[in-house]
């Protein structure tokens, strides 16, 4: 049974009433406290104070401070008037029933309504902050759009311009042939011209090209003597261009050092690993055909790798080594996947399958291997395998003996085994 609070202190001006109670000890909050039109109740367990107001008043803007051993409230009345008590008095019980839940529906009606004023607003506000983003969106998309077009504007004009560019230059050559053609011709017409009128000139004696010696001369006549005939010389060469073209090659090593039969057996198995593709699989039938592309899913999963979201570069690489389980890039990027996901033993035997594909080892696969031994040394040193991440490491040391980076790691590893083995 709660005790009635009967001691209270009030007084009025024409525009509100102080009401004060007092605590008795006991503590107050705000959630103790209800306040209505017509309806004013306190409960501070075990005290209850209640009171049917002589008039209404502006719940809303009425106030109740909590402090000194007393709660104050401040009733703002709706119309200005002095009350001849603070409650209505000789009301019957049902009347008092009624006020009680008037008061209460009233309030449970006003919170409803509030709480729908909120959601109302809450939706304007999302509304808004969507319409907003849409906005920046669209206009994000055409500054894209405007600076694509202002690059292909850009390239058009420097394909033109080297479109002319080559036109001059070929015309400009055309020109220069035909000037040289013109001029070994006309070469070729004056030593016709001089042939012919030597032969016509008397006492030059037969058209033989070798000087003839006079009588007496004896073989020591001056070539100026006017029995001696001049030789006729050839028109010089036209210079030329030789082109040498040397036989294309995969691999950067020259052939005489390198080792064909391993390189022509690697080049094989990278042509196969291409063509071999499983096209059996139920996914396909919902991807584009560039999504059934092994290649294309390597490099989505190499975005999304890049990006940190390391789940859906896994999936990528899971589908790709479905399409074609042949190639050795793809485990190898799933390794380092499963190194960020903290996947250890996954990332081992990812390496391990990029390791036996990268077979046999040749100057194309070297960095593809140093990749495959590093990431699974990793793997075995963050398991606390120390021995196994060190062989690993060495392995990678052979092929990349100049990599600083890997030796400082080797070296780490062989501390961390020796203070190891120190422990023990």
């Amino acid at each position: 049974m709660p005790l009635w609070l009967r001691e209270h202190s009030w007084y009025q001006t024409p525009t509100a009433v102080f009401l004060s109670l007092p605590l008795r000890g006991a503590r107050a909050t705000l959630a103790n406290i209800f306040c209505s039109e017509r309806y004013l109740k306190v409960s501070i367990p075990p005290f209850l104070f209640e009171a049917i107001l002589y008039a209404p008043i502006d719940d809303t803007n009425s106030t109740a401070k909590i402090g000194n051993g007393n709660i104050f409230f401040t009733l703002y009345k709706k119309e200005p008037a002095v009350w001849d008590s603070l409650t209505l008095e000789n009301a019957d019980k049902e009347e008092l029933q009624y006020l009680r839940e008037n008061a209460v529906l009233k309030a449970q009606q006003k919170a409803k309504e509030e709480t729908e004023a909120k959601k109302a607003t809450k939706e304007e506000h999302k509304k808004y902050a969507l319409e907003a983003t849409m906005k920046l969106e669209e206009a994000e998309r055409k500054r894209i759009e405007d600076l694509k077009e202002k690059e292909r504007q850009k390239i058009t004009e420097e394909l033109e311009l080297w479109k002319s560019q080559q036109k001059d230059a070929d015309k400009y050559k055309s020109i220069q042939k035909e000037g040289e053609l013109l001029q070994e011709i006309g070469q070729l017409k004056e030593g016709e011209n001089e042939k012919m009128t030597k032969t016509r000139i008397p006492n030059e004696g037969t058209s033989k090209t070798r000087p003839k010696p006079t009588k007496g001369c004896h073989g020591s006549c001056s070539i100026f003597s006017p029995n001696v005939k001049e030789e006729q010389l050839p028109a010089p060469r036209s210079a030329a261009t030789i082109k040498v073209n040397f036989t294309p090659r995969v691999f950067p090593t020259a052939l005489r050092e390198s080792r064909v039969a391993e390189e022509e057996e690697w080049l094989h198995k990278q042509a196969e690993a291409r063509r071999t593709i499983s096209a059996d699989l139920s996914e396909l039938q919902d991807l584009k055909e560039e999504e059934k592309n092994p290649d294309w899913l390597k490099d989505k999963g190499n975005k999304m790798f890049a990006m940190g979201n390391y789940l859906a570069a896994v999936n990528a690489y899971n589908l790709a080594v479905r399409l074609n389980n042949k190639l050795p890039l793809l485990y190898l990027n799933r390794a380092a996947c499963h190194l960020k996901l903290r996947n250890l033993h996954k990332a081992i035997e990812d390496s391990s399958k990029a390791l036996e594909l990268l077979t046999p080892p040749v100057p194309d696969n070297e960095h593809a291997r140093v990749k495959a031994y590093v990431r699974r040394g990793t793997a075995f040193c963050q398991l606390e395998l120390y021995t196994e991440g060190l062989q690993d490491y060495e392995a990678a040391l052979k092929i990349d003996p100049k990599n600083k980076y890997i030796e400082k790691d080797a070296e780490k590893i062989r501390h961390l085994i020796q203070g190891t083995m120190q422990g023990s």
